[in-house]
């Protein structure tokens, strides 16, 4: 459906403010659609992106900070996010080796499972996105990458 329609708004300042609200708009749409996938297995967003962070570094532990660094939510705090998911025994926080300041987060088994679930998921998560044809997505990741430089 047309942004105008949605937000019920005919006019906006130029093609580029309209830009802006769409994807802001088309932004919080996706979150919010997926969100109800998650909430069925008791996670936010930012907690599976972490659980896929870590996953991607399985069987390596990974630092807070590096977490950080990965997050899609750069607003999150991470180490809250950790110690939810720790009290729901998807990740483990131990003490790293090298540095006995520094915590290593390493996801459980428990988590790794959580995530293959979801994994069967993926296709409901992305069912939104499927459709604009390849060549489309692509052009529009070129776009998004330019647009942020």
């Amino acid at each position: 459906m047309e942004l105008e329609k949605e937000i019920k708004q005919k006019k906006f300042k130029s093609e580029h403010h309209k830009l802006a609200i769409n994807i802001i708009y088309t932004s919080n749409w996706l979150v919010s659609s997926n969100a109800a996938i998650f909430k069925q297995y008791g996670i936010t967003a930012q907690q599976y992106n972490i659980l896929r962070i870590l996953r991607g570094q399985h069987p390596e532990p990974a630092t807070v900070n590096l977490l950080i660094d990965r997050m899609l939510d750069k607003m999150s705090n991470a180490s809250r996010l950790v110690d939810k998911l720790k009290l729901k025994g998807f990740v483990e926080r131990k003490i790293c080796k090298n540095d006995r300041r520094a915590v290593d987060v390493i996801i459980t088994d428990k988590g790794l499972g959580l995530l293959k679930e979801l994994d069967v998921m993926e296709k409901q998560m992305n069912r939104s996105v499927e459709s604009v044809t390849v060549d489309e997505a692509r052009e529009l990741n070129r776009i998004l990458d330019k647009m942020r430089g």
